[in-house]
C-alpha cells in the first residue's frame, strides 16, 4: 500500500509524507508521485501513534461492571464472569478493545489474558500490533506459545506472585532464557501483597522475586505502586520495566507510582491503561494527563513529569523497549502514524502541540490511524465497525 499525505503539520512545519509499504519512505516539502491513497491534511499534524504497555483488552465487554469495588472485591466480582468469556468471548472482547484504540490512537498494546492466539487473531485482523502474553496461574498447563506474526509477539504471562509459585516462576525464567521472550506480571500493586508477601516470605515482593534472581531485563512488571527504597534498588540493579498504569491504580484506590525516585535510579517506566474493567477506557490521551497530573499532585511539584517526558512513554520510549522501529515520524521509520486535527477545539489554539496533547486533547481528536502503512480508521470511521459492536452485543446477551 502506498499513501501521499499532503500539507501536513510535522514539527511546527507544513510537510509531505510518502508511505510506500510499510514504511515512510520520504518527508519533504513537496512531493509529487503517484499513490494508491491520497489525504488532504489540511489543518492537520502527524504524530507517532500510542504504545499500551500494559492492558486485558478482553476485559473491554466489562467495562462499567464492577465498579467502586477495592481490588480484592472487583476481583472477586470479575473472575466468576472472565470464566464465561471462552475464547469466542476474549476475541469479541478483544476486538472491542482494539476498536476503541484505533479511534484513540493506539496501534500498539501489550496484554495479558487467556487464550492467546484469539488476542492475537482479534489484533491482527484489525491490524494493530500487539505483545500477547498468555496469562497463567498455579494449577493450569504450562503455556506452549505460538509462533510470532509480524505484527504479534507472544509471551509470557506468570499473573502475580500471589497466585504462581516459586517453582513455577522459574519455570519460566528458565523459558525466557532458552528462547528470549518478555515476561509480563503483576508486582506490588497494592498494600495486601505487600503485607501477604512478607507473611509467607518474609520478604516484599521485588525482594522474593530477587531473591531466585527471576528480575531482569526480560521482566515487564505492571503496577508497582508499592516499592519501598531497597526494592527500588533492586531494580535499579536488575532492569526490568515497569509500567505506570495511574487510572486504574486511582480508581481502585492501590496508590501511586513512585516516578520520580524510580526515573531518578535509572528504572525504565513505560505508560498503560490496565484493563477496561478497571479504567473504564483505553485512552492514552487520558493516560497521559493523568500520569503527569497525578505525580505533580502528590509530590508538590507542578514541574515534575513534564508534558514531553509522559509523551515520550506513550511512544518513543515504548517502541524502543518492544523492538518496534516506529515512535518518531522519521524516514525508514515504520509509518505507524496519527493525524489530529489541528481545528478541534481541545487542540486550539496551539502554542505547544504536545503540550495540547497531554493536557487538553482527548481520543477523538484523532481523524486517521494508520500501522505498518495501513489505514485502520478515515475521517473518523473504521471498517467493521457495527459489526464490532453487534457482535458484543449478541455475546453479552449470551453470557448474563
Amino acid at each position: 500500500m502506498s499513501i501521499l499525505v499532503k500539507n501536513i503539520f510535522l514539527n511546527n512545519k507544513k510537510r509531505d509524507v510518502y508511505i510506500d509499504d510499510n514504511s515512510f519512505t520520504e518527508i519533504s516539502e513537496n512531493i509529487s508521485v503517484e499513490a494508491e491513497f491520497k489525504i488532504d491534511a489540511k489543518n492537520k499534524a502527524i504524530l507517532p501513534s500510542f504504545f499500551n504497555s500494559h492492558t486485558h483488552a478482553a476485559m473491554s465487554l466489562l467495562k462499567g461492571f464492577a465498579d467502586d469495588f477495592s481490588l480484592n472485591d472487583w476481583l472477586a466480582k470479575v473472575w466468576p464472569v472472565e470464566q464465561k468469556f471462552k475464547e469466542k468471548g476474549v476475541y469479541v472482547g478483544t476486538k472491542l478493545a482494539v476498536l476503541e484504540m484505533i479511534k484513540s490512537g493506539t496501534t500498539f498494546f501489550n496484554d495479558m489474558y487467556w487464550f492467546p492466539e484469539q488476542v492475537a487473531k482479534a489484533a491482527e485482523e484489525l491490524g494493530v500490533r500487539a505483545c500477547v502474553a498468555s496469562a497463567f496461574v498455579d494449577g493450569m498447563p504450562f503455556p506452549r506459545l505460538p509462533k510470532d506474526s509480524e505484527l504479534v509477539k507472544f509471551a509470557y504471562g506468570p499473573h502475580a506472585i500471589y497466585t504462581v509459585s516459586k517453582e513455577n516462576l522459574l519455570k519460566f525464567k528458565d523459558l525466557v532464557e532458552e528462547d528470549g521472550r518478555l515476561i509480563h506480571i503483576h508486582l506490588s500493586e497494592t498494600r495486601k501483597e505487600v503485607d501477604d508477601s512478607l507473611k509467607n516470605f518474609n520478604l516484599r515482593p521485588v525482594e522474593y522475586l530477587d531473591s531466585f534472581n527471576f528480575l531482569d531485563k526480560n521482566v515487564i512488571a505492571a503496577h508497582g505502586v508499592w516499592f519501598d527504597d531497597n526494592e527500588i534498588n533492586i531494580l535499579t540493579r536488575t532492569k526490568p520495566t515497569i509500567v505506570y498504569n495511574p487510572v486504574s491504580n486511582a480508581k481502585l484506590a492501590s496508590g501511586v507510582l513512585r516516578f520520580r525516585d524510580l526515573v531518578k535510579s535509572g528504572v525504565r517506566v513505560l505508560l498503560g491503561t490496565d484493563g477496561n474493567a478497571s479504567n473504564n477506557n483505553l485512552d492514552m490521551f487520558e493516560e497521559m494527563k493523568f500520569a503527569a497530573l497525578l505525580q505533580k499532585v502528590c509530590n508538590l511539584s507542578p514541574c515534575l513529569l513534564p508534558a514531553s517526558q509522559v509523551y515520550s512513554m506513550a511512544t518513543q520510549k515504548a517502541a524502543e523497549f518492544f523492538g518496534v522501529n516506529a515512535g518518531r515520524i522519521e524516514e525508514g521509520r515504520l509509518a505507524d502514524f496519527i493525524l489530529v486535527d489541528l481545528k478541534n477545539i481541545n487542540l486550539f489554539p496551539c502554542y505547544d502541540l504536545i503540550s495540547n496533547v497531554v493536557y487538553s486533547a482527548r481520543g477523538d481528536c484523532v481523524t486517521h490511524t494508520v500501522c505498518n502503512g495501513r489505514i485502520l480508521m478515515s475521517d473518523r470511521k473504521v471498517d467493521g465497525e457495527e459489526k464490532i459492536l453487534e457482535e458484543v452485543r449478541e455475546f453479552i446477551e449470551k453470557i448474563f
